[in-house]
């Protein structure tokens, strides 16, 4: 069950994180575009600013369940100090109670660099949507899943040194340098990277890439494809056409 842990957290944050991020995109765009074709530079400002947002709301949701996926886990670092959590609600009150309110947004910093992740994800999505909707009425499921597919990959692989930064930050149990001081966030994120690539080498910067993209790139893929189809039941069961102004 070990590759489970967690498991439960992490459902609770994709349903949050994914609600927040779907409602202000398309609230926003929906008041912006007004029914015109959208194009792919407001598309990405779209994507950035309701990843922020995304940002804002959910961060002590990932920092929680970071920490949960981690318990357990065995690690060679003596300076990480283990944990002890019986559950989502029981590591919010540890939290709070033993590191202050404010550690549940630890790699908010990095988080919001990567609201660009998304963002670059939508535009790419939106725009091979586009292309394709000029030559047919509607995208089938292979080609909702396909594009959902590619355009997450290239958003992980653009950004994946910094997802990397934000999981050791959200986790929080770590010495983040020789003198225990606290840094900066800026400061955290370049000593973090420089860290990596001292121990690793430059290609550290995307150690475990291939295990992130199967995961990250199969999410998408299928919530793309359930999200295309939920929309178009959705205006057919209501009586309306689906725009394809999108």
């Amino acid at each position: 069950l070990a590759p489970y842990r967690g498991w439960f957290p992490v459902i609770s944050s994709l349903c949050c994180s994914n609600f927040v991020y779907f409602y202000t995109f398309n609230s926003l765009k929906a008041l912006w575009v007004k029914g015109q074709h959208s194009t792919t530079g407001k598309d990405l400002v779209l994507g950035v600013v309701a990843g922020v947002v995304n940002v804002l709301l959910t961060t002590p949701l990932w920092v929680v369940n970071t920490r949960l996926k981690l318990q357990g886990a065995k690690f060679r670092n003596e300076d990480i100090v283990p944990t002890n959590y019986k559950g989502i609600i029981d590591a919010f009150h540890q939290i709070i109670r033993d590191e202050g309110v404010l550690a549940l947004w630890n790699g908010t910093f990095p988080s919001l660099l990567l609201v660009f992740n998304p963002a670059i994800q939508f535009m790419f999505y939106e725009g091979f949507k586009r292309k394709l909707l000029k030559k047919q009425q509607q995208l089938t499921s292979l080609d909702a899943f396909v594009i959902g597919a590619v355009a997450k990959a290239v958003a992980t692989t653009l950004t994946y040194p910094l997802q990397t930064v934000q999981s050791i930050l959200r986790f929080g149990r770590h010495r983040l340098n020789p003198e225990n001081r606290t840094l900066g966030s800026l400061r955290n994120v370049l000593y973090l990277l420089q860290q990596r690539v001292r121990r690793f080498g430059l290609m550290g910067l995307y150690k475990g890439l291939e295990a992130k993209l199967l995961q990250t790139v199969l999410t998408a893929a299928l919530m793309f494809l359930v999200y295309e189809k939920l929309t178009a039941a959705t205006f057919t069961v209501m009586g309306l056409k689906h725009s394809r102004k999108h």
